[in-house]
């Protein structure tokens, strides 16, 4: 299993703030998770947003990190201040 995360306007648009993800042996990195998730459809285009940020364990990481099954998976828009 993968314990997936989402924050700000990701969890607004997907209506959720995290899912349960049956592991799949052909995922090897972050962006297999992310195209998988991005080929459901509306509304989870909005995962193709290039200020998308993603973190692996409470650790910011990249798409191209690897995964492992029991990871928790975070995706969170850029983060800024004001």
């Amino acid at each position: 299993m993968l314990k997936v995360l989402f924050f700000a306007h990701y969890r607004d648009a997907l209506g959720t703030d995290a899912l349960q993800l049956t592991w799949d042996p052909a995922w090897a990195h972050m962006r297999d998770v992310h195209q998988h998730l991005v080929r459901q459809g509306a509304p989870w285009q909005v995962l193709e947003d290039p200020g998308l940020m993603c973190a692996r364990n409470q650790t910011l990481c990249k798409l191209d990190s690897e995964i492992s099954q029991g990871d928790e998976l975070a995706f969170f828009p850029t983060v800024t201040g004001g």
